[in-house]
């Protein structure tokens, strides 16, 4: 069923992996509840009640990792269908990456906010996810030297 609009708001997704990235997207609570989103991270041994939607952990030392990215992508598209965010904001990592590609093909805005842990280097993810970026956030100054489109907005912390 999908969900009804509200107020003509737009509809957005926020979406990172468990632990850093986490805990930074968390800081934009405040934005969630005022523009109608809604949350999604890993499934992990800590309580995350702020999260409506859960995707299984991995990362890319994992040995099941490519079943579980198929299971996360195929879970992401029910929850695309479900939700129909009209942006996706996301701190990274791989449980971004269904989400990210969903808005390249229903044409929907993105937003990247490069980790605050990497000062000095840009991630994987960073470089990936720059190019169809609507608005790509660095949270070092330092970190605008690796990204064309990077704008600096400062710490969520």
């Amino acid at each position: 069923m999908a969900r009804e609009q509200k107020n003509n708001q737009p509809h957005i997704c926020f979406v990172s992996s468990s632990g850093g990235h986490w805990e930074q997207l968390q800081k934009l609570k405040p934005l969630a509840e005022k523009y109608d989103g809604f949350f999604v991270t890993e499934k992990t041994q800590f309580e995350t009640p702020l999260s409506k939607y859960f995707m299984l952990q991995t990362d890319l030392k994992d040995r099941w990792m490519p079943l579980k990215m198929l299971f996360n992508f195929t879970h992401a598209v029910f929850i695309w269908f479900r939700e129909r965010p009209d942006f996706v904001i996301t701190t990274g990592t791989m449980i971004a990456y269904p989400f990210y590609l969903m808005t390249i093909l229903f044409r929907k805005k993105f937003v990247f906010i490069e980790t605050f842990g990497r000062a000095n280097m840009p991630t994987v993810a960073g470089k990936k996810m720059e190019k169809h970026s609507d608005l790509f956030i660095v949270q070092w100054e330092s970190q605008k030297r690796f990204y064309k489109k990077a704008i600096y907005g400062g710490c969520l912390y």
